[in-house]
C-alpha cells in the first residue's frame, strides 16, 4: 500500500460520487406523485418500477460493496471454499420464482409494505409480526455497517484520511461526508434515489469486472499462472490446494443452501421487490437476475489474482482494492473505487429504508400509535432511516471491523428463522401462529448460542459453521437452527390444533395470492395506512 494519496484515482472517485449525489437529490422529482406523504411513495417508489428498473434495483440491493470486497477476499484467504457465494446465488432464483410473485400479489392487494405486515394479516398475530420485524431490523443493522466498511476500505487504499496516528476526526472525515450525503438524499428522495443511482452503480461494476478479468490476467501471465500461484499458496499453508478438503464439503453445501434460503428474507430484498408495478415484473426478474451470478463468479476470481499479484495486506478486506491500486492505471483505479463506493451507497440506502419501514409499520403503528396517519408514518420512517444509519456509522467507527463482519454473519442466522412464517404463510395457513413464534424463538436461541460458542477465523466467538447434531459433520449453524425451527413449528402445530387453540383471523383469501395490478379490488390507489384490516393479537 503506498504511503501517499492517489490524486488521479481520488479525483475520478470524487467525480462519480458527486454525480450520483446530484442524481440522488434529483430522484425526488422522478416519477413523483402528487401526494408523496405515504410509505407507498417514499418507501416503495410508488410501487411503479418496471422490469429493468427493478432488475438494477435488486442487483444494487443484493450485490453490494461488501460483496465486491468480501467475496474475492474470502477466495484470497481460504481458496475455493469462498466460492460458496456463487452456487447460493444460483440456487436462490428458482426458489424466489415460486414465492415472490405470491408475496407481491397479496401485498399489492392489501397495501402491505413489509413482510411483518403480511405475517400479521395472514396469521392475525401482532406478536409474530413483531418477532419478524425485530429480527429484520437486527439483521439489517450490521449489513448497513458493512457497506460503510467497504467505503472505508477504498478510502484507506487511496490514502485518504491519513495514517493510524492522524486525529480521529480528520481520519474519518471522508467517511463522515459520504454518510452525510447518503443520509440527506435518502431522507429527501426515499427509494427513488437508490433506484436511479443503481443504473450507474451496476454499469460501473460490470465495466470494472469485464476489464479486470481480461486486463489483469494478461499482466500476470494468464490464468494458468494465476491458479498455479494460488495452488502453491494453499498447499504450503497445509490447506491441500485450491479445493476445500473433504471435511469441509458439508460446510460448503449447507452454507450455500442456508444462504440461498435467507437472502430474500432480508427486509431490503423485499422492499425492492414490492416496488415493482406487477407480478409479471417479478417473474421476469427471477429469470434475468442470474446474470449477476455470472458477474459474481468472475468477481470471485479476483481473489486468486490478488495472490498471483503478490498482494499482501493485514486486513483481507483490503486485498481487492489494493489489487486494483497495483494493477490498473490511476484513472481506472478511480473508476473501480467509484464502483465499490457507489456499490455501498445504493444498498445502504435501501437497507435503511427497509429497516425504517419495519419499525414504523410494525412497532410504532401497531403498538405505539395505532391511529397514525399516512403522513405521520412517512415522517417517522424518514427519521428512523437516519437513526439506523447513525447507528451503523457508530458501529463502524467505534468497533473492530471484524466484529461488524461477525455480526452480519449472525444476522444471516437470525433472518433465516423468519422463513417458516413468511414463505410457509404464502402457501398454507396450516401452521399455527403460536407454533411459528415458538419455532422462531428456538431457532434464534440455538443459532445465537451456537454462533457465540463457535470461534471464527479472527475471534473466539461468532463463527458460522459447527458440528451438526446427530450427523457428525460440520455444517452451517443457520441451517441447523432452521431445521430445529421447522421441527418445533410442526410438532407444536399438531398439538395446538389437537387442543383447538385460537387460530387468529386470516384477512387474506386464496385469490389474493394471484392478484395483479389492475385486477378488480386491488388497492393500488390507497396509502398503506388505510389498506387492509388490522390483524388481531
Amino acid at each position: 500500500m503506498n504511503g501517499g494519496v492517489n490524486g488521479v484515482a481520488l479525483a475520478v472517485f470524487i467525480f462519480f460520487f458527486v454525480a450520483v449525489t446530484v442524481m440522488g437529490f434529483l430522484a425526488a422529482r422522478w416519477r413523483a406523485a402528487e401526494n408523496a406523504n405515504n410509505l407507498d411513495e417514499w418507501g416503495l417508489g410508488g410501487r411503479s418500477f418496471g422490469t429493468w428498473i427493478t432488475w438494477f434495483l435488486l442487483g444494487g440491493d443484493l450485490y453490494t460493496a461488501y460483496t465486491f470486497v468480501a467475496v474475492p477476499a474470502a477466495i484470497y484467504a481460504t481458496g475455493a471454499a469462498g466460492f460458496f457465494a456463487v452456487p447460493y446465488t444460483i440456487l436462490v432464483y428458482p426458489l424466489i420464482f415460486t414465492f415472490l410473485p405470491r408475496l407481491w400479489s397479496v401485498s399489492h392487494k392489501h397495501g402491505y409494505v413489509t413482510t411483518s405486515d403480511f405475517v400479521r394479516g395472514r396469521f392475525g398475530s401482532k406478536g409474530l409480526s413483531l418477532a419478524v420485524a425485530i429480527t429484520g431490523i437486527l439483521a439489517t443493522m450490521p449489513y448497513i455497517a458493512l457497506q460503510l466498511v467497504g467505503i472505508q476500505a477504498v478510502l484507506d487504499v487511496m490514502g485518504v484520511g491519513g495514517g493510524e496516528n492522524t486525529n480521529w476526526f480528520i481520519k474519518d472525515l471522508p467517511l463522515l461526508i459520504a454518510f452525510g450525503v447518503l443520509a440527506a438524499y435518502t431522507y429527501s428522495s426515499g427509494l427513488r434515489a437508490p433506484a436511479l443511482i443503481a443504473f450507474v452503480k451496476d454499469t460501473l461494476i460490470y465495466i470494472v469486472i469485464a476489464v479486470a478479468i481480461i486486463y489483469i490476467p494478461i499482466k500476470l501471465g494468464g490464468f494458468d499462472d494465476i491458479f498455479s500461484a494460488a495452488n502453491d499458496k494453499f498447499t504450503k499453508a497445509g490447506a491441500g490446494g485450491l479445493a476445500p478438503a473433504a471435511e469441509g464439503q458439508w460446510a460448503y453445501g449447507t452454507l450455500a443452501l442456508g444462504s440461498a434460503l435467507a437472502l430474500f428474507m432480508y427486509p431490503h430484498s423485499i422492499t425492492a421487490t414490492l416496488s415493482s408495478r406487477s407480478r409479471e415484473v417479478i417473474r421476469r426478474n427471477t429469470t434475468i437476475l442470474p446474470l449477476y451470478s455470472l458477474m459474481l463468479g468472475l468477481l470471485a476470481l479476483l481473489g486468486f489474482m490478488a495472490i498471483a499479484a503478490g498482494v499482501t495486506v493485514e486486513n483481507g478486506q483490503l486485498a481487492i482494492p489494493q489489487l486494483f491500486e497495483d494493477m490498473f492505471p490511476d484513472w481506472f483505479t478511480g473508476v473501480a473505487f467509484a464502483a465499490i463506493g457507489i456499490g455501498a451507497l445504493v444498498p445502504a440506502a435501501i437497507m435503511s429504508i427497509a429497516a425504517a419501514n419495519l419499525f414504523t409499520r410494525n412497532i410504532y403503528k401497531d403498538f405505539l400509535r395505532p391511529n397514525a396517519t399516512a403522513e405521520e408514518e412517512t415522517k417517522v420512517s424518514k427519521l428512523v432511516s437516519l437513526l439506523v444509519k447513525v447507528g451503523a456509522l457508530i458501529f463502524v467507527l467505534g468497533m473492530d471491523k471484524t466484529v461488524a463482519i461477525n455480526f452480519q454473519l449472525l444476522g444471516g442466522i437470525w433472518i433465516l428463522q423468519t422463513f417458516p412464517a413468511l414463505v410457509g404463510g404464502l402457501f398454507t395457513r396450516w401452521f399455527h401462529r403460536w407454533a411459528l413464534l415458538a419455532g422462531w424463538a428456538v431457532g434464534m436461541v440455538y443459532g445465537t448460542w451456537k454462533a457465540y460458542d463457535t470461534p471464527s477465523g479472527t475471534q473466539k466467538h461468532f463463527g458460522n459453521t459447527a458440528d451438526v447434531p446427530g450427523i457428525g459433520e460440520i455444517g452451517y449453524i443457520g441451517l441447523t437452527a432452521f431445521v430445529l425451527n421447522v421441527v418445533v413449528t410442526v410438532v407444536l402445530t399438531l398439538v395446538l390444533r389437537a387442543v383447538k387453540a385460537p387460530d387468529g383471523v386470516d384477512e387474506t383469501s386464496s385469490a389474493d395470492y394471484k392478484a395483479d395490478a389492475g385486477d378488480p379490488g386491488v388497492q393500488t390507489d390507497l396509502p398503506p395506512a388505510t389498506a387492509g384490516a388490522p390483524g388481531g393479537h
